[in-house]
């Protein structure tokens, strides 16, 4: 990571951040990112009431066998203002990103290129993990090499989706690594599937000045998941500040940052779209001077 290519101002690209529960798209430049949109594409074995707790969490519920034509559609509505612009895929979820990649290709309308994070564009990191680092997901990277261009600092980077991961970049740019956990959904999920009687529910915000314990079933559950993440992420900032000897930036993304870190005073940042800017971040190293003036109808 470096300031390589930072004449690379007209630079525009239609990023795709294929998730397990969710896809995020927008068109990301060097000054932010516009047309943002969420749409749930459903994990992989979720339950049937998945699409109903997306729905719920903020992303845009639709039909299984409309989720290949939704993005599509969310996707070219971009791209015909934009017509330039690449269209870039990143994914922890080849399902859902393999047939989206063929289909847009398959496009006539669409006359930029699609290129695919790790096959087409790689991801301009320097990592300390073991082996090659090949485990490790692009979301985790991306989001790291952009928490980094952020921070110009140390960071812990939270992406709290599906999943959620507190991972440390050191004061060189350095991936380390961090930890995986369930994200909300998942804990409130497991707590209906692994029970008789627990009710299904949807995470829902705990406003300051909310009662400390829980006077019902459904907000005691809603309390248990919000401390168990938020205690997560307690210990392992300080477990990674004594292993590092300073105390470094924290930043949060993901689909329920702001949900979960809107009002915690440890997080520094609350920026939603992170991984849409390390795709940008990403193609300004891998496509320099392949797409100048893709801003628009040139």
């Amino acid at each position: 990571m470096h300031d390589a290519h930072e004449d690379q101002t007209t630079l525009a690209v239609i990023a795709v951040a294929v998730g397990n529960s969710r896809t995020r798209i927008g068109l990301v430049e060097r000054d932010g990112v516009a047309h943002a949109e969420a749409i749930a594409t459903g994990a992989p074995g979720a339950s049937p009431d998945a699409a109903a707790i997306a729905s719920a969490s903020g992303a845009a519920a639709i039909a299984p066998t409309g989720v290949i034509d939704s993005l599509v559609r969310a996707i070219l509505s971009i791209a015909a203002e934009h017509h330039a612009a690449p269209i870039v895929i990143a994914s922890v979820n080849n399902r859902v990103a393999d047939p989206l990649a063929r289909a847009l290709r398959e496009e006539p309308s669409i006359t930029g290129r699609v290129y695919r994070v790790g096959q087409d564009v790689a991801i301009p990191i320097r990592h300390a993990l073991d082996g090659d680092g090949a485990t490790a997901g692009q979301d985790r990277l991306l989001c790291a090499i952009a928490a980094f261009e952020t921070a110009k600092q140390a960071c812990v980077v939270i992406d709290a989706g599906t999943a959620i991961t507190v991972d440390f970049v050191d004061g060189q740019g350095v991936f380390h690594g961090g930890a995986i956990a369930p994200g909300i959904t998942m804990m409130l999920r497991s707590l209906h599937t692994g029970t008789a009687a627990l009710p299904l529910l949807a995470p829902e915000p705990l406003e300051p000045g909310a009662p400390a314990w829980g006077t019902n079933t459904r907000a005691a559950m809603q309390r248990g998941a919000h401390a168990s993440i938020l205690g997560l992420v307690h210990v392992l900032l300080e477990r990674y500040a004594e292993a590092y000897g300073a105390y470094p930036q924290v930043i949060a993304t993901g689909g329920d940052a702001p949900l979960l870190f809107k009002d915690e005073p440890l997080v520094e940042h609350v920026v939603t779209d992170l991984q849409l800017r390390g795709i940008w971040l990403a193609c300004r190293e891998a496509l320099a001077g392949e797409h100048d003036g893709a801003a628009g109808d040139e």
